[in-house]
């Protein structure tokens, strides 16, 4: 096969300008069809290149998942601690500013939180670990706000705070799938109708107490 110079794109697109195409087209494939039905010629098809050509850029099929994950894991961790950090008396809840710096992290490529979240890696592999990686720091980041939000509330059981975060990352990728099928919701109104959703929360289960 004739390889390319370094830094030649293809049809007069320049090769940065490519890989950054075909990065997002395989994090959409990634994200939807998962990492064990998502073909690098169905990447390359819907860039326009061929399979060797990205193959040459990028490697394996592992390694285009990994130049994938790597910047969609740094980027939601960068998020999630800055949100975190927030301590101006004006600021909304722990709670939302997480979700809405998840949902700014994730906006225009909503299906990176399931590159992320995707049960079809190959167990053992760096794909799997590196994920892992990920999804172990974002847990460590949810356990200490869940715990937080549980003391304040009175309750001090660990076990209450693992089911909490459990809860709470199961709530995130609900609410990144509705996402994901509502395109024509922005960040700002996405946090909103989570306000508005834990508020009702907190009525029905205040209605609740009232009645025993």
């Amino acid at each position: 096969m004739t390889m390319l110079p370094s830094r030649a794109g293809t049809k007069g697109v320049p090769r940065a300008a490519r890989e950054r195409q075909v990065l997002a087209a395989a994090t959409e494939e990634f994200g939807r069809h998962g990492y064990e039905a998502t073909t690098v010629a169905a990447v390359a098809a819907r860039v326009g290149v061929t399979k060797p050509l990205l193959h040459h850029y990028f490697g394996s099929k592992q390694d285009l998942y990994l130049a994938c994950l790597n910047p969609v894991g740094d980027r939601l961790l960068d998020a999630i601690r800055s949100a975190m950090a927030e301590r101006a008396s004006d600021a909304p809840p722990t709670s939302l500013r997480v979700l809405h710096a998840l949902f700014t992290a994730l906006d225009g490529r909503r299906e990176a939180w399931f590159v992320l979240y995707d049960a079809t890696l190959p167990p053992d592999s760096d794909a799997a670990r590196r994920a892992a990686h990920y999804r172990s720091a974002i847990d460590d980041l949810a356990a200490t706000g869940t715990a937080d939000l549980l003391q304040a509330a009175g309750s001090s059981d660990p076990l209450d705070a693992d089911a909490l975060k459990y809860a709470w990352r199961g709530l995130c990728t609900a609410l990144v799938r509705w996402w994901v099928n509502h395109p024509d919701q922005s960040p700002e109104a996405m946090t909103q109708r989570c306000a508005r959703l834990f508020a009702a929360g907190r009525t029905i289960l205040a209605a609740g107490d009232e009645t025993r």
